[in-house]
């Protein structure tokens, strides 16, 4: 197996300084100090466990035997999905997008977990299922591209609608660009189908954090105004540096029914 990367987890995290730490535990309150005085901070903050709850869930993340996380399988059809046993999280966004890397990172402490990537960006056609325990399934739906090909769309949108244990639908949006035609597209469907879900801002370590302050305010009023499935709060992540990571790792264990004691206020 892979050796673990640096501040996979939090016991890393925390011997860090504290302005530090918060930007990677809490990236999106990192940016709260650039906002103009008087703005409605509300939705920075509505999903802020403490270290116990970001612990229970590492804990959730991190395989042993007595916990195994493994890939399950992979399907093209709603037919050859595994059986619907436990609560289910899927994600999906655009190719490119930094999906395989956030699924990579998500899982680093199950270094055995392999996370397959087509060799052709936008051709990963299957919906791969991961395993965690006995406690949920995480799923990574293909990318799309800018022309979703129809086979494509037939597949998440069976997905969506049959799939009854799915509990949060994480849509990633690229931090550097923010929202694109493809995205608005995907924004639709969940919509259409009355699917919970959130959005997840990726590679926040390429942008500046001007352009990425503009991004956020930008997705959270679009947010507001145009989605009835959307959690208010955006998370922010980079696979790189992993910023929000142990925080979505938290909120996966949270919507799955694997934090019984925390809020999402």
């Amino acid at each position: 197996g892979r050796a673990s990367p640096p501040l996979a987890a939090l016991s890393q995290v925390l011997r860090l300084e504290r302005s530090r730490r918060t930007a990677i535990v809490f990236p999106l309150q990192k940016l709260e100090r650039y906002l103009a005085p008087g703005t409605d901070t509300a939705r920075f903050r509505l999903f802020q466990p403490g270290l116990t709850a970001l612990q229970r869930a590492e804990a959730l993340f991190r395989s042993d035997r007595g916990h195994p996380i493994d890939y399950v399988s992979s399907a093209v059809r709603m037919d050859h999905a595994p059986p619907p046993a436990l609560p289910e999280v899927c994600f999906i966004g655009r190719s490119n997008v930094g999906k395989s890397s956030l699924i990579r990172a998500l899982f680093s402490l199950a270094p055995e977990v392999e996370i397959r990537v087509s060799k052709t960006p936008g051709h990963t056609k299957k919906m791969n299922f991961f395993k965690v325990g006995k406690y949920f399934t995480l799923v990574d739906m293909p990318g799309y591209g800018y022309r979703a090909p129809q086979d494509f769309v037939e597949m998440v949108e069976a997905y969506l609608q049959e799939r009854h244990n799915l509990k949060r639908t994480f849509l990633l949006v690229d931090g550097v660009v923010g929202l694109q035609k493809t995205d608005h597209i995907a924004v639709e469907m969940l919509e259409e189908f009355g699917i919970p879900y959130v959005m997840v801002l990726t590679k926040i370590d390429r942008t500046s954090r001007g352009l990425l302050l503009k991004k956020v305010l930008e997705i959270q009023e679009f947010v507001k105004e145009n989605t009835q499935g959307c959690f208010p709060q955006l998370f922010l992540v980079s696979s790189v540096e992993f910023s929000g990571v142990h925080l979505l790792r938290c909120f996966v264990a949270h919507v799955t029914g694997n934090l019984p004691n925390v809020e999402a206020r």
